[in-house]
């Protein structure tokens, strides 16, 4: 290795300039920290003429991905190209070529992590990812050192900031969904195609991935339920700002019993909790541990430098195994079996708003209904509509299980003088109104 450390990156795009800015302004820090150089010796890109936001020497940049992964000289290699078939490849080729990994890839460490890990422990390969969650923010580490002598129950959070942007414009300023996505897309802190973000996936992809490393379980993605922000009507989080909650995209990662449960879903949350603070496009996890408690993390979930950082601290973090020869020993084989909870099993509060007829006896065959299933209120709110006769109806929970609320979704439009169930949502944490 002698006095520098060459790395060789996959992808020359926002994050990867970011890369190559922090790895050339603070060669000082990284002196200092492992006493050689770290230098970016080549990049693979797709147009070496291309304009971009680093400069670059362009004898440097390479459209064949064997000039990386394959030059004696490079000992890291940084993949930062997005998308899941053609990075998992040269992943596999780097490992092969006994080159160690760091990536920014959730999408690809959510469906094939495994896989890689493996590979890499074969090849005596690092393989490191902080950057695939969360951004800046040093959530992997944090749960896999900073707490890897507790018994994490159970992880969750705001972890993308697309959704908690636009949330926090309908929720703060009264905006239609399709404004605030419209803002968040001006902005940058949407994509021009937002689908994966809305519908949820994204946060989903990175709760797998806390998930596994939080529990030392198997999590894969199809474990994660998954509901979006598309249909957030303004109502529901005017309701919930009536009652004490705010909304939020919420991934929840919950072990207990050696049992599991990973979901995303916006979830009214108690006004309470850390993570009703958090606005905008900045992400939060909140990590409770059966010693330490509860426990925070904050800060930009998104960005060139943020992302960039968290790739250089596992670079550095890589490299400090080199020094010591000890690569090759980071995976830990999962502990747990994977067991899922059952919706039986599954304990929850929840919000549900309906229009009904503004009679006597509806509100008590509500009642009855719900009763009937074992289900207590919280909370009652009765409005009545303009159109005359009809009356809006939220409802919030005592604690039930998720299958007694899927069998009271089913049963209540059935009932005489129920129209419509106008929204659901779990909520999470007391309110005080």
């Amino acid at each position: 290795m002698g006095n520098k450390v060459s790395v060789g990156l996959l992808g020359l795009g926002v994050v990867g300039s970011g890369v190559i800015k922090i790895i050339e302004s603070h060669q000082e820090k990284l002196m200092h920290q492992l006493g050689c150089e770290v230098q970016v010796k080549s990049v693979l890109v797709r147009n070496p003429e291309k304009q971009r936001d680093v400069n670059t020497d362009r004898t440097f940049l390479t459209t064949n991905p064997d000039d990386v992964l394959n030059d004696p000289e490079i000992d890291v290699i940084v993949e930062v190209m997005g998308g899941i078939d053609e990075a998992r490849q040269h992943i596999l080729n780097a490992f092969k070529a006994k080159k160690h990994v760091v990536t920014a890839n959730k999408d690809l460490v959510a469906l094939h992590g495994k896989e890689l890990q493996n590979a890499a422990s074969q090849n005596k390969c690092d393989f490191y990812y902080e950057a695939s969650v969360a951004g800046g923010i040093p959530i992997l580490r944090g749960i896999t050192d900073g707490l890897s002598s507790d018994r994490i129950q159970q992880v969750m959070g705001i972890v993308n900031g697309t959704t908690n942007y636009i949330l926090t414009k309908m929720d703060n300023e009264g905006m239609s969904y399709e404004d605030a996505l419209k803002e968040a897309q001006e902005l940058g802190f949407a994509e021009a195609d937002p689908t994966a973000d809305v519908g949820g996936l994204d946060a989903a992809r990175k709760m797998a991935i806390l998930g596994r490393l939080a529990f030392s379980t198997d999590v894969d993605l199809e474990d994660v339920e998954v509901s979006g922000i598309k249909n957030i009507a303004l109502e529901d989080l005017q309701y919930g700002n009536q009652l004490g909650y705010t909304m939020k995209l919420i991934g929840n990662a919950n072990f207990s019993n050696q049992q599991l449960e990973v979901e995303v879903q916006p979830t009214l949350l108690s006004k309470e909790h850390p993570l009703s603070d958090v606005k905008n496009e900045y992400n939060a996890v909140y990590v409770y541990g059966e010693a330490v408690g509860e426990t925070m993390f904050y800060g930009p979930g998104a960005g060139s430098l943020p992302t960039a950082t968290a790739i250089v601290s596992d670079v550095v973090a890589l490299i400090k195994n080199m020094l010591l020869g000890v690569t090759g020993n980071q995976f830990v084989e999962p502990y747990f079996k994977k067991e899922l909870k059952t919706p039986a099993e599954r304990l929850g509060q929840y919000y549900v708003r309906l229009h009904a007829n503004d009679e006597p006896g509806v509100f008590q065959a509500i009642s009855s209904l719900f009763n009937q299933f074992g289900m207590s209120f919280k909370h009652i709110l009765q409005t009545p509509l303009e159109k005359h006769g009809l009356a809006e109806i939220v409802l919030v929970t005592h604690q039930t299980s998720l299958e007694n609320f899927h069998n009271i979704l089913e049963e209540l439009p059935k009932l005489d003088g129920v129209l419509e169930i106008k929204g659901h949502y779990k909520v999470e944490g007391d309110a005080e109104q």
